[in-house]
C-alpha cells in the first residue's frame, strides 16, 4: 500500500518532469579558423515563423558575419550557405517548437544545429518564449569557434 508521503513525492516528481527537460538542442559547431565572413541564407517559404529569418540575421551579425537572403539560384560568390526549417505549434498561441540549421560550404556540410521541444513543450510555460530567446543560444553554439 502506498503511503501518502510516497504519493505526494511521486506527484511532485511527475510535475517537475512535466515542466523541465523539455528542450533538446543538438549542435555540430563550425570548425575553428573557418574564415566565414558572409553567409547566404536560402529562403524557405514553408516556414511560417515570421521572425525566424531576422533572428538568424541578428545572430550571425552578432558574430561578425553578414547575411543575405536568396530564393532560387544561389547568388554568385556565395561560398557559405545556410538552409533552415522551423516548425510552429499551437497551444492557445503559436510558438516555435522545432528548428534545424545546416551550414554548407560550396554545397558540402560544414555545421548544423537543431532545436526541438520534446512533446511540443508539454506543460512547460517556457514553450511560449520568443524565437530570439530560443534560437540565440543555438546560433551562438553553432558559431562558438569563430
Amino acid at each position: 500500500m502506498l503511503k501518502k508521503s510516497h504519493l505526494f513525492v511521486g506527484l511532485i516528481l511527475l510535475g517537475v518532469l512535466a515542466v523541465s527537460g523539455c528542450t533538446s538542442i543538438t549542435v555540430q559547431p563550425i570548425a575553428a579558423n573557418t574564415p566565414v565572413k558572409h553567409v547566404c541564407i536560402e529562403d524557405n517559404p514553408k516556414v511560417i515563423v515570421t521572425d525566424f529569418v531576422s533572428v538568424l540575421h541578428d545572430g550571425f551579425s552578432r558574430h561578425g558575419i553578414s547575411t543575405e537572403i536568396f530564393s532560387g539560384t544561389k547568388p554568385e560568390g556565395c561560398e557559405y550557405t545556410l538552409v533552415y526549417t522551423a516548425l510552429r505549434s499551437w497551444d492557445f498561441a503559436p510558438y516555435l517548437s522545432k528548428a534545424e540549421l545546416r551550414l554548407e560550404q560550396n554545397g558540402s556540410f560544414l555545421a548544423s544545429a537543431e532545436y526541438h521541444l520534446k512533446l511540443k513543450g508539454g506543460w512547460s510555460l517556457m514553450k511560449w518564449q520568443g524565437t530570439k530567446t530560443k534560437m540565440d543560444p543555438v546560433i551562438d553554439e553553432l558559431l562558438r569557434n569563430l
